[in-house]
C-alpha cells in the first residue's frame, strides 16, 4: 500500500470519490451527506450529519441512515484498496448484524478499524480466482457527545476477482 503524505487532500479526494460513486451509482449515499473523516492504513472512519435527511422522529440519527454508515466504512475502505490494484476484484457483502446500544443525537463517525486485514482479503482476491470472506466490524459513535458506542454492526465482506 502506498499512502501518499497529504493526508487532508486524501480524505478530501475519497470523500468526493464517495459522493460522485454515490450520486452515480447509489444515490442514498450522496442524499445522506457523507464524508470520509479519516483515512490510514489501519482505519477508515466515515461522518454522517445528522440533520433533516437522517433524523427520524425523536430527533436521533434513523436507523437506516446508521445502516448506510456501517455499509460504507469498510465498503469505501476496500474500494480505495481495490482500486489500487491491477485486477478487477468484486465486492459485496454477505451478511450484516446491528446492535443499537442508544440514541445517535449528533454526527456520526463509523470507525471501520480493521484496515490491514481488508488490505490481505483485497491482496488474496486479487492473486486468486476463489471468493475470500471476512467478518469486519463497525464501531458508531457521536463524537461531539461522548466516545462511547451507539452501535456496533457486524458485515461479512466477500470479494471474487472477476474474468
Amino acid at each position: 500500500m502506498n499512502w501518499p503524505s497529504g493526508l487532508i487532500a486524501e480524505k478530501t479526494r475519497e470523500t468526493l470519490f464517495l459522493r460522485l460513486f454515490g450520486f452515480a451509482k447509489i444515490p442514498l449515499l450522496f442524499y445522506v451527506g457523507v464524508s470520509v473523516a479519516e483515512l490510514s492504513p489501519e482505519r477508515m472512519v466515515v461522518r454522517i450529519p445528522l440533520r433533516r435527511r437522517t433524523r427520524n422522529h425523536l430527533g436521533s440519527m434513523y436507523f437506516g441512515a446508521l445502516c448506510i454508515g456501517a455499509d460504507v466504512a469498510p465498503g469505501a475502505f476496500t474500494m480505495y484498496l481495490i482500486r489500487q490494484q491491477p485486477a478487477r476484484i468484486a465486492m459485496v457483502f454477505k451478511d450484516f448484524q446491528a446492535e443499537f446500544l442508544k440514541r445517535a443525537e449528533g454526527d456520526v463517525d463509523f470507525i471501520c478499524a480493521q484496515g490491514k486485514e481488508i488490505a490481505e482479503l483485497v491482496a488474496q482476491a486479487a492473486a486468486s480466482n476463489e471468493r475470500v470472506e471476512r467478518q469486519i466490524d463497525v464501531i458508531a459513535t457521536v463524537p461531539s457527545l461522548s466516545d462511547e458506542p451507539v452501535a456496533r454492526f457486524k458485515l461479512t465482506l466477500s470479494l471474487k476477482k472477476q474474468a
